[in-house]
């Protein structure tokens, strides 16, 4: 395909180009058919007070509640879950944050061994249509929730300002061919390694061969990612009318931080940078800049039912579903044809936690906006018999056109 209706399609002027989002015009000949669907991820590693978030009835004349009050412009915009969670997730303490996309069993147990993250098996099933087969961020530090299907972490950008250039600001062509001799000087030293490791698998045990096998599996892996990033160093970078974000270095500032995070999606997803996000609200060990807050969020996380701790508990909890919120509203502003830049995007927001002050990860807290899915209820699951996670993550795979029977530990896909 040329010119017009091509799917990737560029204005190039006075050595300028400008990448265009998806149009109607250019989706109807030849080109894709209907803007990509995307999916993003938003965990909240420290839980939301279940009594604030949810209502006593279910299905779509549900009462509000105090933390849904926060959504309710959007309340057709978004279903709220009860009843889900992942099997087998009774680790020590806050380990589940490690398997909430993945739904690996018995995390921080002896032996315990994760598996691929939801995010991870799209990103590979998509491929490189994208810039990023997926971009995964964090509020504090490069812990994720993103991992291999050998189970290594893949870690996270926590700089906005990182990111965004990255993802928009061009190099120049000094800078580009530099980026280019690294990328094949690293594919050398990769050849190289795998020559020497594979010498060494004649003489190994068994157990040192599957070790061996794991690590000709990454550099497998890492080989065909330098091999994508340099061809797309060749291509222009999406341009954006908005500045860089300038990075908030005092981890006290939750709010802003978390909110510079999220600014970054819609630009994500409406240039086709990826379209798969992970993003984790991390413990920040801080009190958080929030008014008549005065202890650490992971303190007041483990209230003891206590009503004062509870209170500035919320707070904080408050704070960052308003970021969720005007979040939804950034994306239901943006028009793709008939449809929001909303529609298009399942955006969940949750956490591996579902009573944080008791380490439950049962009845997690699970929203899920967007998506072209229908909307508008409280879907609620046997809170005592909890439906597996990854039915919903299964239905979202689904939506994304991969083709796979389960996920992780599904039972069948969410319906309703």
């Amino acid at each position: 395909m040329t010119g017009l209706h091509n799917r990737r399609t560029f204005l190039r002027t006075a050595g300028v180009s400008l990448a265009l989002p998806w149009m109607e015009s250019l989706g109807a000949k030849g080109g894709e058919p209907s803007p990509p669907k995307r999916m993003v991820f938003i965990c909240s590693a420290l839980g939301l007070h279940g009594p604030a978030l949810y209502p006593t009835k279910t299905g779509t004349d549900y009462e509000s509640t105090e933390y849904l009050e926060l959504l309710k412009d959007h309340r057709d915009d978004f279903t709220l879950f009860s009843g889900l969670s992942h099997p087998d997730q009774g680790g020590s303490e806050h380990a589940t944050l490690m398997t909430w996309l993945s739904a690996a069993r018995n995390p921080g147990r002896d032996g315990f061994r994760n598996s691929i993250s939801v995010d991870q098996f799209a990103a590979g099933k998509l491929g490189s249509i994208t810039r990023f087969p997926s971009v995964i961020l964090s509020s504090e530090g490069p812990s994720s929730q993103s991992y291999t299907s050998s189970g290594v972490m893949i870690p996270a950008e926590s700089s906005p300002s990182r990111m965004f250039a990255k993802m928009f600001l061009q190099g120049n062509p000094g800078e580009v061919a530099r980026q280019k001799r690294k990328l094949s000087e690293g594919r050398s030293i990769l050849d190289a390694l795998m020559v020497q490791s594979k010498s060494l698998s004649r003489h190994a045990s068994t157990a040192d061969r599957e070790r061996l096998d794991e690590y000709f599996e990454s550099v497998r892996r890492t080989e065909v990612e330098l091999q994508e990033a340099r061809a797309w160093l060749d291509k222009p970078k999406p341009e954006v009318v908005q500045k860089p974000p300038v990075d908030i270095g005092d981890k006290s500032d939750l709010v802003g931080r978390v909110r510079l995070l999220l600014n970054l999606v819609p630009l994500i997803v409406q240039s086709d940078s990826s379209r798969i996000v992970s993003i984790v609200i991390q413990d920040h060990l801080v009190v958080p800049q929030v008014a008549g807050v005065s202890s650490e969020h992971h303190n007041l996380s483990h209230h003891g039912k206590d009503p004062a701790k509870i209170a500035q508990l919320k707070k904080i909890e408050r704070e960052l579903l308003g970021c969720f919120r005007d979040l939804l509203e950034r994306m239901g502003g943006k028009k793709e044809g008939p449809d929001s830049l909303l529609d298009n995007t399942m955006t969940l927001f949750g956490s591996n936690l579902g009573n944080a002050n008791a380490h439950d990860p049962r009845n997690l807290p699970i929203l899920l906006a967007g998506g072209g899915f229908n909307h508008g209820q409280h879907l609620a699951r046997d809170r005592k018999d909890n439906t597996p996670l990854s039915n919903l993550f299964l239905r979202m795979l689904g939506a994304m056109k991969i083709e796979t029977e389960s996920f992780a530990t599904s039972s069948g896909e969410l319906e309703w």
